[in-house]
């Protein structure tokens, strides 16, 4: 299972909110999809790391689904 948790603790430590991201251009329908926990491609998580000037770990991790 991929989680975004990292995504909402880097936005929080480097003091970004969701309408920060809106305004340097991030899609509104993107950002409610990522906290509903569905799938965004590698050209979001390209932006993400672009405008939060951030590595892909501080986006998303990858947590093995118990069996």
């Amino acid at each position: 299972m991929i989680s975004y948790n990292p995504l909402f603790k880097t936005m929080s430590q480097k003091e970004i909110t969701s309408y920060a991201l809106f305004k340097k251009g991030f899609s509104k329908a993107t950002y409610y999809s990522i906290q509903q926990g569905n799938s965004i491609s590698t050209n979001t998580v390209d932006q993400l790391c672009k405008l939060l000037d951030c590595p892909v770990s501080d986006i998303l991790e990858y947590i093995k689904d118990k069996e």
